[in-house]
């Protein structure tokens, strides 16, 4: 397993050993001493879950207001470009974002740890994202930035989204300082 730092403190790209052949392959997606020893992710995982989604499907940017979850993510299927954005006014790199694509053939997961809001861009025709969390998911504590925030000025992909109507309504990152 190899881990990357990104610019955004805690922010891990982590790539797990392939072990692959004529049959397919083989891979470890989480074991808590490793990821423990490796990357520093010392939480306990609550909740896991799957999403499908089409081509252009944004979904994000979401993030828990009192109630934060680290989120360890991953693609099974297809392929997505995945955000994590620092949106801590105190932070040094407040406003900053990293982007990396997560897809079924380099097996990348991205550690998003819990204070900053996430999303996601489906770039092949069908997408399944897999994530664990380190909190249960609260309705009433969710909270969102817009995607295409002036501040944070993310280079997605591709222009022509497909929001919810939810993500649609989302304020910039200004309206949260």
């Amino acid at each position: 397993m190899q881990v990357i730092k990104t610019k955004l403190a805690g922010v891990l790209i982590i790539e797990p050993k392939i072990f692959g052949d004529y049959r397919g392959f083989f891979k470890e997606t989480f074991n808590a001493e490793r990821y423990k020893e490796l990357a520093g992710i010392d939480l306990t995982f609550v909740q896991d879950n799957h999403s499908r989604s089409g081509k252009g499907v944004l979904r994000g940017l979401h993030f828990q207001k009192t109630k934060p979850q680290g989120k360890l993510v991953s693609v099974t299927l297809g392929a997505v470009y995945d955000v994590a954005a620092d949106i801590n006014p105190e932070s040094s790199t407040y406003g900053e974002y990293v982007g990396v694509e997560l897809s079924e053939d380099n097996h990348r997961q991205l550690w998003v740890p819990p204070g900053y809001a996430h999303g996601f861009l489906v770039m092949s025709d069908e997408v399944d994202f897999v994530y664990k969390c380190t909190d249960y998911y609260d309705p009433t504590d969710e909270g969102g930035i817009a995607w295409n925030c002036p501040l944070l000025n993310i280079d997605w992909p591709i222009s022509d989204v497909k929001l919810s109507d939810k993500d649609k309504a989302y304020a910039g990152l200004e309206a949260h300082v």
